[in-house]
């Protein structure tokens, strides 16, 4: 399991475009997002550079805890 810290979520619309943007990476069997606690949280085994770059290209920043 992979969890990252992301950042711009601000609501469950937000959720939705990190969880179908990470869905869409080559090796993720499940996506969950949280605007909350900012957290994105994978199950696979994709890449983290894939995970984050698609992340970033739906408007979202990875960023360290």
């Amino acid at each position: 399991m992979t969890e990252l810290n992301v950042d711009g979520m601000a609501c469950d619309g937000c959720e939705t475009a990190v969880v179908e943007a990470l869905s869409d990476v080559p090796g993720v069997e499940d996506a969950t997002a949280d605007h909350e606690r900012g957290i994105a949280t994978v199950t696979g085994d994709a890449e983290t550079e894939a995970l984050v770059a698609a992340i970033d290209e739906a408007g979202y920043e990875v960023v360290d805890g």
